[in-house]
């Protein structure tokens, strides 16, 4: 069973609209180590989270003198039941509030279902600080333009293809938000109830007998400072004198790396690179121009290659390379009915 089908997963829960997926402890553990500064004197909400089984409401709980924390808030979502017959056994929306050993925990119902766009959950994140959850992926976008909106830093897990959205990357682009440490195979995996259908996906059963969905398909998105994200990514490749690995796009005057670590050292024009780049993009080294598209808003072209989406950038360090004029070759596939959209 491969991860690529875990992957399939979560896009056909996204379709779905199933959002049931659960951060195990040891991937917050994982990320979180490298923010411990951050929290000091700050209200931390999670607000898709019940408190009661949230692990990320159970790391802050447990670490909450050691980061210095000043309020820890979790809300959850209830989805209302309209069935006469399970009325009564439906739990009520709520949230929880703990401010530390020394008083006790705050547990409040709410008069909605606890989403994370109602009135009652918007009052308590204007009160909050720090935003740190593992949002539906679904709402992704919804849910961070919420964040931004009412100008929060976030520490969130998202589908890695959320990169591709334009207002995630535009925030990226802008500076406002970045990729964590931890990627792809970093993340271990998450549990999901006992009545999804898996897919054939690579699923195991941990301690507590919770199923786990291993996927290599997701990221951490934040606001919160990283000083890796400052470090130059090392670059060893030369484009001079082996310009046959670095093939020209056919719409824009740049070329295209399929592989992050074969950026060149020697290019200053445009390059195309993979939107995993993001992973080790230092905003001091590397300029982000635009995603996706070619000089003629198409997206970038290949002859006989088709691509996955590209990011174009520029190295900062570089001065800029003598202009390669590629407007003939565009208005010549055009002309032959070759400048179509590509993959």
């Amino acid at each position: 069973m491969t991860r690529q089908s875990s992957n399939n997963l979560l896009q056909k829960a996204k379709n779905s609209k199933s959002d049931e997926f659960y951060t195990q402890l040891c991937d917050i553990e994982r990320e979180l180590q490298y923010y411990t500064g951050c929290f000091r004197n700050k209200v931390v909400y999670c607000n898709c989270d019940d408190a009661h089984h949230s692990n990320f409401y159970r790391f802050f709980k447990e670490n909450f003198k050691k980061l210095g924390l000043k309020k820890l808030i979790a809300s959850c979502y209830k989805k209302e039941i309209e069935n006469l017959f399970e009325y009564y056994n439906a739990t009520p929306a709520f949230y929880a509030e703990y401010q530390g050993e020394d008083q006790p925990e705050n547990i409040v119902q709410l008069n909605g279902t606890g989403d994370f766009r109602s009135i009652e959950c918007i009052a308590l994140l204007k009160q909050s600080d720090i935003i740190v959850t593992n949002p539906p992926f679904s709402l992704f976008r919804e849910f961070i333009s919420q964040i931004v909106h009412y100008n929060k830093q976030f520490l969130v897990i998202g589908n890695v293809n959320a990169i591709t959205y334009k207002e995630i990357f535009t925030l990226i682009q802008n500076n406002q938000a970045w990729l964590g440490v931890n990627l792809g195979r970093g993340i271990s995996g998450f549990i999901v109830p006992d009545h999804y259908d898996l897919y054939g996906t690579e699923v195991r059963i941990n301690e507590e007998g919770q199923r786990i969905v291993s996927t290599n398909g997701c990221l951490w998105l934040t606001n919160l400072e990283l000083q890796h994200r400052h470090n130059d990514l090392n670059l060893t490749k030369q484009y001079f004198g082996n310009e046959s690995s670095y093939p020209q796009y056919e719409n824009c005057n740049g070329i295209n790396i399929d592989r992050t670590q074969d950026i060149p050292k020697d290019y200053a024009g445009l390059m195309g690179v993979p939107i995993t780049f993001l992973h080790k993009y230092n905003p001091e080294q590397f300029e982000i121009i635009r995603f996706r598209k070619g000089d003629d808003g198409k997206d970038l072209r290949l002859p006989n290659k088709s691509l996955y989406f590209r990011i174009l950038i520029k190295n900062k360090r570089l001065s800029p390379c003598p202009t390669i004029n590629v407007n003939s070759r565009v208005a010549e596939t055009s002309e032959f009915g070759l400048a179509g959209e590509g993959a």
